[in-house]
């Protein structure tokens, strides 16, 4: 049992959760949970922490099963936890890779570009819709906020698991890359742009999302094939990047399901 918070083991799990430099060093990130542990793909686990009043409870060795595990004492788990109210439960996963061309094999591609989007909730919420809407895949500019930021990965809800993601050096040149491969591309623009409920979004294409306050950058938005828009009543200007993306990306499946 770990008792102390001077534990390697527990610096270990604090330094994963504060930096994104160690979680690219050493290819691992956090995920707290009995639902994170339970959807987490098994070989992807490397380390398994419970509390000691986790453990105690009807049911919780169950839900380990043969799992093999360290035992920390409560306050030892708090301290180490990520959240004000833990579930008593946290896992070391391995880092998932993926390229561009798991994203666009699939026919008709459905992907969401993301450039500089910086807001981690956001980005969460952008997969777990994502998913709920069948897309196939994110690609995101080497600036964006990490994936693998707690809050990014809470707010995935699991779909960090099963939503192909990749980060690129250079975007213009993978959206170029994704053209040359018969995708449509719409940027989410306010100049000269259609109404997003007017495109016919069955074919394969992918929406360009822009930074949360500057939206998408000149160099990135000319590429697009064309702009589209979500009309909006009121003095509204713009809408939050995860309800934008998640409003394009639900007119796709909505359009899909039709056919």
């Amino acid at each position: 049992m770990i008792t102390s918070v001077s534990n390697k083991q527990v610096k270990n799990i604090i330094q994963l959760t504060k930096k994104s430099k160690i979680r690219k060093e050493t290819n691992q990130f956090v995920v707290e949970g009995i639902k994170m542990f339970q959807e987490a793909p098994k070989e992807a686990i490397r380390q398994i922490y419970v509390s000691e009043s986790f453990l105690a409870k009807d049911n919780h060795k169950d839900i380990l099963g043969d799992c093999k595990y360290e035992v920390m004492q409560d306050f030892v788990f708090q301290a180490a936890s990520d959240t004000k109210t833990p579930q008593g439960i946290l896992c070391i996963i391995e880092q998932f890779h993926y390229n561009t061309i798991d994203i666009i094999r699939k026919n008709p591609a459905h992907i969401i570009v993301l450039e500089d989007l910086q807001d981690p909730g956001n980005l969460g919420t952008i997969l777990r819709a994502g998913e709920g809407a069948g897309i196939t895949g994110v690609i995101l500019s080497k600036n964006c906020v990490d994936i693998y930021n707690p809050k990014t990965i809470r707010s995935t809800m699991g779909s960090i698991y099963r939503v192909p993601f990749v980060y690129v050096e250079d975007l213009k040149k993978t959206v170029e890359e994704l053209k040359r491969n018969n995708i449509e591309i719409y940027a989410a623009h306010l100049k000269q742009s259609q109404d997003y409920d007017k495109i016919d979004l069955t074919k394969s294409h992918a929406f360009m999302i822009g930074n949360e306050g500057n939206g998408l950058s000149d160099e990135i938005s000319s590429i697009a094939n064309s702009y589209l828009k979500i009309p909006m009543e009121g003095e509204v200007e713009s809408l939050n990047a995860a309800i934008a993306a998640s409003i394009l990306m639900y007119e796709t499946a909505r359009q899909r399901r039709n056919l």
